[in-house]
């Protein structure tokens, strides 16, 4: 199949034109090649930093269940996808053309009764936590999870599950297999460890404070905050009736939010466009995170960026160049107007093939 699209490319808006060979992106001209594309805007297959496929509401799903989220996740243009830890073994769809490349961080690793039931595995012995995240490392693809903090019961508040030696040895086990460290993080008190442990990315991140922004920016720490389930915690605090003070700080965070994510940016940290789809977010949403992300500072070209070209680089994986994989996402009007027109592309190419 031979294809030609031409448009505006993004970030820099410039005319281009590329033809499409056996899936291959080709900048010269391609003989009897059929034009599936022509004015608009033309930007690399969207990514999705944050999304769960193979989580539902109570954890493992059925193979099916999965591949129709991957498939919702195709027809808004979300071409790759960081899946930030899933109970289901999902590796099976690397074999279907059809759907967008997956990057597992493998399983959630959390303590007992420390996480939602179902979603992770959960460790009796804290220094089990290494060789778990070291195992995970292995059987993922470049990435691992774990869970920083969690309601502690016996406390009735958000604590960390780990200690910092702990974390320092888990995440230098990581390390050393070549893969990237990621952690579920809500409170204050977890960031310190996490980020002076050397850990790569922090997930929604909403206790940080001035001295955990600036332990990032000294350790080159990535943020993805997952902004529209952040707007969940109001209703996390009105069910926990059984806990008045996690129910306030869970409140508290919620108001302090885009303040801290705007500081954060403000300050240099790399922030990059999550859903946290799966489970209490619909899948097919990245298109308002990244207007979520608007609402921190970020110009319309940035927040799309962090959802697209620079989250691919930061993900290792290719933009629009030549010979690179042809993923594209074609809109008639600019992208960058809002999620109304971001969330509707008017032909999604992936793999060479038009959807």
């Amino acid at each position: 199949m031979r294809l030609h699209v031409r448009g505006r490319g993004l970030p820099d808006g410039e005319l281009v034109e590329w033809w499409i060979v056996d899936g291959v992106l080709r900048a010269e001209p391609v003989a009897d090649a059929e034009t599936v594309f022509d004015g608009g805007w033309i930007v690399p297959g969207l990514v999705d930093a944050h999304c769960h496929v193979g989580l539902g509401e109570h954890g493992e799903i059925p193979l099916e269940d999965a591949i129709a989220q991957a498939e919702v996740e195709r027809g808004v243009g979300a071409l790759l996808l960081r899946d930030c830890g899933s109970p289901t073994d999902t590796r099976s769809l690397d074999d279907h053309y059809d759907l967008p490349q997956i990057i597992r961080a493998g399983k959630h690793l959390a303590r007992p009764r420390r996480y939602s039931h179902g979603f992770a595995i959960e460790l009796e012995d804290e220094w089990q936590l290494p060789e778990a995240l070291a195992e995970q490392a292995r059987l993922g693809d470049g990435w691992v999870k774990l869970v920083g903090d969690w309601i502690d019961r016996s406390v009735g508040d958000l604590a960390p599950l780990w200690s910092d030696d702990v974390l320092r040895a888990a995440i230098a086990a990581v390390h050393d297999e070549g893969a990237r460290v990621t952690a579920h993080v809500f409170s204050e008190d977890a960031l310190p460890g996490l980020i002076g442990a050397g850990i790569d990315c922090i997930e929604h991140g909403t206790g940080l404070t001035d001295d955990t922004i600036a332990m990032m920016v000294e350790h080159g720490t990535a943020l993805v905050p997952t902004l529209i389930n952040i707007e969940n915690f109001p209703g996390f605090a009105d069910a926990a009736t059984k806990y008045p003070t996690y129910a306030t700080h869970m409140r508290a965070l919620y108001d302090s939010c885009y303040p801290r994510m705007a500081a954060a940016r403000e300050a240099g940290v790399p922030i990059y466009a999550g859903s946290d789809a799966g489970s209490t977010i619909a899948h097919g949403r990245i298109a308002d995170e990244v207007d979520a992300l608007k609402r921190i500072g970020m110009s319309p070209t940035e927040a799309l960026g962090a959802a697209c070209w620079d989250a691919r680089r930061w993900l290792g994986r290719s933009i629009i160049d030549d010979g690179a994989p042809a993923d594209l996402v074609c809109f008639t009007e600019d992208p960058r107007g809002g999620a109304d027109v971001l969330s509707n592309p008017d032909v999604v190419i992936l793999r060479g093939r038009v959807y």
